[in-house]
């Protein structure tokens, strides 16, 4: 055997080796340049199969025929750019008259078939130009953030998307939100590493948590405010609604609007206020909220009723007053008694982990995207933490979030612990900081002090 051959063998070997370990390597290695050339190879018959062609113009069939030439062939959408990434291509297409983009989002399962690839999403960047975003191999099955994220003011990366982009968390476009999922679905996990993001930043973190607070008290050197029980809970929730009026006083005396006035001054929120003046944003999360929700005789029952209501008018005025709500739970839905449903039609971002049933995945989605809820009812249990995110405009992809584990969340907590403000009206609420109690163990040659 020549030395040419044993290094080729090498070089397979090798190859084979990256894709069974080290997909990412792989890619990057060998992927990108045979995917290019497998796309190029095939893409005028890959685009005649699934439909995506136009036919010959008038002028050019007339021509053909006073030339005395063969009928022109179909012809695809141009391709404007194509471009590598670290987890796939992004082939940008110049669309030819009578073709519209959603021809594509209707292809993109046969195009991942046809060009060999793990997946294809489609959307519009423009009129006349779509963009088709292949991944070379299955990026959530081993979840590795980019090194480089981008942190700009209220908006977190929180997880990946399928198609190898990070998916974030903005609270100031999406202000309040809603996390569905089974147990061991990972949402707890998911909101771990919402605590874990937002710890860094300049805001105020607010919890309830009925499970005698085993999922966020562990973190409480960074809340400024804590709730484990509901009647807590009710408290809590009256004294934001109370703090949100206070916010809109404040907003309304800094209006003051006249002619003299610049139009870029005149606000309505919270953040057209001067610095000095903006009351610090509050990050609300309720974990498990039908434990808020349940009750068994007329004094839970009102109680109930105090907590839904205070829930409602924080997630429909709040967004305003700086004051951010994010609901999670395993079941949502009108079983959980008056104003669920208004409560969940005002979360305008919506997360399904994996559920028991369809019926769960339509609380968040029915309404929204059937397409939405078929997917998250496909979510398999041994990927924990994949996820189905979508929003109030229909659009949804599938996410996954990186494993966070308790210790990882505690320490950046701990780190920012200078950054919890001290707010006079959560001061009943503020959680004291975990201790450890040390008992003396007597050593064997001591004598026990009684018998």
């Amino acid at each position: 055997m020549t030395g040419t051959a044993i290094g080729l063998l090498a070089v397979v070997g090798l190859a084979l080796l990256l894709k069974w370990r080290r997909p990412a390597w792989y890619w990057l290695a060998f992927g990108i340049a045979l995917a290019a050339v497998r796309v190029l190879v095939r893409y005028s018959s890959v685009m005649d199969a699934c439909g995506l062609t136009v036919p010959p113009s008038r002028l050019r069939l007339a021509w053909a025929r006073i030339a005395h030439r063969p009928i022109p062939a179909p012809r695809p959408p141009r391709i404007l750019a194509m471009r590598p990434t670290r987890t796939g291509l992004v082939l940008r297409l110049g669309l030819r008259p009578g073709q519209d983009a959603f021809d594509f989002a209707a292809s993109t399962d046969r195009l991942r078939h046809s060009f060999t690839m793990q997946g294809v999403t489609s959307r519009e960047i423009k009129s006349g130009v779509v963009e088709l975003r292949m991944t070379g191999y299955d990026v959530l099955k081993r979840v590795q953030m980019p090194a480089r994220v981008i942190r700009e003011g209220l908006r977190i990366p929180v997880a990946l998307r399928e198609d190898g982009e990070v998916h974030y968390r903005d609270y100031r476009q999406v202000p309040h939100a809603l996390n569905l999922g089974a147990t061991e679905s990972g949402k707890s996990v998911y909101q771990r590493q919402l605590v874990k993001e937002l710890a860094a930043l300049d805001v105020a973190l607010v919890g309830i948590d009925c499970k005698e607070g085993v999922e966020l008290y562990p973190l409480a050197r960074r809340f400024s405010a804590l709730a484990d029980n509901a009647d807590d809970a009710a408290d809590l929730l009256d004294v934001l609604v109370e703090r949100m009026a206070a916010t809109y006083r404040i907003v309304r005396r800094e209006q003051r609007i006249s002619s003299d006035i610049p139009d870029a001054e005149i606000t309505a929120d919270i953040w057209g206020l001067p610095d000095h003046l903006r009351p610090v944003p509050i990050v609300l999360l309720v974990d498990e909220v039908a434990e808020l929700s349940l009750f068994a005789n007329a004094a839970e029952k009102k109680r109930r009723e105090r907590i839904v209501t205070a829930l409602v008018r924080l997630v429909q005025l709040g967004r305003a007053a700086g004051i951010y709500v994010e609901i999670c739970g395993q079941r949502f839905g009108s079983e959980l008694g008056d104003g669920i449903t208004m409560l969940r039609a005002q979360l305008t971002g919506r997360t399904a982990h994996r559920v028991n049933d369809e019926a769960s995945a339509k609380m968040a989605f029915g309404d929204i995207s059937p397409d939405a809820v078929f997917a998250a009812t496909q979510i398999p249990a041994n990927r924990p933490g994949t996820a189905v995110a979508g929003d109030s405009t229909g659009g949804w992809v599938r996410i996954r979030t990186p494993f966070t584990s308790l210790r990882q969340a505690v320490n950046v907590c701990n780190a920012n612990a200078h950054r919890t403000p001290d707010l006079p009206e959560l001061a009943p609420f503020r959680p004291l900081p975990p201790t450890v109690s040390l008992v003396k163990i007597p050593t064997p040659t001591e004598a026990p002090a009684s018998v």
